[in-house]
């Protein structure tokens, strides 16, 4: 029997997990990467980090599944977004660090790009909006911070790409160069149009065009991993961003479905169709301002994808993390929930996890995380209650601008990722969005989502019609919350994001 491995390389881990023919988990590996902080703001990863611990894990999936990589009919891939990597193209030795997608070292620049009236220019080629998010000004920055690396880049002797690329340029021993439309539509680099590198883009980053990988559907024959790296010649039949990966692996093909993942942030998508959605900027009765959604390649397995509407929330299981690493907190993940269902609401506070600044639909890099309501009362369930409740409201107010979007309410959210196992989130997300919540029984819909595409692409899965067949729902969360409360405890929230913005 036939096995798809799927590579699920986060921001946090790098995972493997071993999938059958009917979409079901035979094993699963993963190992936590290093996080770099060189300063306030900035976030970066070792590549070399990224791709030991991924070879790790393929290993060691492959051991707890009694196989071997002779077993393994496809691999796919499916990688944090945004996060740029550039590396010699001979040696393949990095020439500085991977800058992590919620790095901020060029907002400054991001600002600048903005004030000088770039905004609609670089929306109407690539659905995004001016953020440090997105790759584009990474690579700037390296090429313009590494000593020789832009003399170099103009000389064809190095590479960038996506955590995607680096790690099919690794498995097939520098065979393959190359990226899916899913990952290149995250760069700010690439028409998502014309489905092609922009020119007029690369000029105005100043990026040398010989350094860009070929672009191909997520689901594509990219070619082979080397014997020497997995220990047989197997193919690699899907690159894709982890989070239209989920959007696939939730079977979110039809418009206006959508999915919510909660991982490390939380990123909200919903299928749009087959033409590209416009989103806008408003600004409320007390110059509250939101730049609305913007606008992604979805998925596919041809030259002719879907698109869909995003919304990224930067701080979600980052969150919980910071209450277990640096405030100490709590011992793991999983005791946020039992603290907070130990008090019956937040006492009035309320947490608003800005860290690295606000995602959508606000776009505001210059704000820092601030508390609010803190009384002598409050405990440290309180505290973690507010930080859980802090990603549903984000998650909130995205929904709300794509209500706005599509003209629709919202009447269900498909969910997956870590926080998804937490009841009480999940049951808190229900209550203040006045739609159900359903969870499926196999949860890792990022990895599924690769499975699937590199599956459908080598024939493995006779066809969209089996993978509907495999989908299983674990649980749905109905809304239960009264509407008056439900009401006070969103409107604290907005004017907490309101007062966060004057200060």
């Amino acid at each position: 029997m036939k096995y798809i491995l799927a590579l699920d390389q986060g921001t946090t881990s790098s995972r493997a997990i071993v999938f059958d023919n009917k979409g079901q988990i035979v094993s699963c590996a993963q190992q936590e990467i290093r996080q770099i902080y060189p300063k306030d703001g900035w976030v970066e990863h070792d590549p070399n980090d990224i791709l030991s611990s991924q070879l790790g894990v393929i290993a060691e999936s492959l051991v707890r599944a009694g196989i071997t990589a002779e077993d393994i009919a496809a691999v796919g891939i499916t990688n944090q977004r945004e996060t740029t990597v550039v590396w010699d193209r001979k040696t393949g030795k990095p020439v500085y660090n991977a800058i992590v997608w919620q790095c901020r070292r060029t907002t400054e620049f991001c600002d600048s790009l903005r004030a000088d009236g770039m905004q609609s220019f670089i929306y109407d080629r690539t659905g995004l909006r001016i953020d440090a998010y997105f790759s584009a000004t990474k690579l700037m920055w390296i090429l313009d911070h590494v000593p020789d690396a832009r003399s170099r880049a103009e000389r064809g002797e190095l590479c960038f790409g996506t955590v995607d690329t680096f790690l099919m340029w690794h498995l097939s021993k520098g065979k393959i160069f190359a990226t899916d439309y899913t990952n290149a539509s995250r760069t700010m680099l690439f028409n998502i149009h014309k489905l092609c590198w922009d020119d007029e883009l690369l000029q105005l980053f100043r990026i040398p065009k010989q350094m860009l990988p070929e672009v191909r559907p997520s689901g594509y024959k990219y070619g082979y991993a080397d014997v020497t790296m997995l220990g047989a010649r197997v193919p690699l039949c899907a690159a894709v961003g982890d989070q239209q990966s989920a959007l696939f692996g939730q079977l979110c093909l039809e418009e206006g479905s959508m999915k919510n993942t909660y991982g490390t942030g939380c990123f909200l998508l919903m299928n749009a169709g087959k033409y590209p959605r416009r989103t806008f900027v408003s600004t409320d009765q007390d110059g509250l301002r939101t730049e609305g959604l913007i606008t992604t390649v979805a998925a596919g397995l041809d030259d002719a994808p879907q698109y869909a509407l995003e919304g990224s929330v930067f701080m979600g299981g980052a969150t919980i993390q910071w209450l277990r690493d640096e405030m100490r907190m709590l011992t793991s993940a999983a005791d946020s929930e039992r603290y907070a269902l130990r008090v019956k609401d937040t006492n009035g506070v309320y947490l608003v996890p800005a860290f690295v600044g606000l995602g959508a639909p606000y776009w505001d890099s210059n704000v820092r995380g601030a508390v609010f309501g803190l009384t002598r009362g409050a405990t440290k369930e309180h505290f973690v209650r507010a930080a859980l409740e802090s990603i549903a409201y984000q998650v909130y107010d995205v929904a709300k601008a794509m209500e706005q979007a599509i003209h629709s309410p919202i009447t269900s959210l498909n969910v997956d990722g870590g926080g998804s196992v937490n009841d009480f989130l999940m049951q808190f997300q229900a209550d203040i969005l006045r739609a159900k919540v359903v969870r499926p029984k196999v949860r890792e819909s990022t990895a599924l989502g690769a499975c699937y595409l590199a599956g459908l692409t080598v024939g493995y899965f006779d066809g969209i019609e089996q993978i509907k067949q495999n989908r299983q729902t674990e649980r749905v969360f109905e809304p239960t919350m009264d509407e008056a409360t439900r009401t006070k405890s969103v409107q604290g929230w907005r004017d907490c994001i309101r007062l966060l913005h004057r200060w």
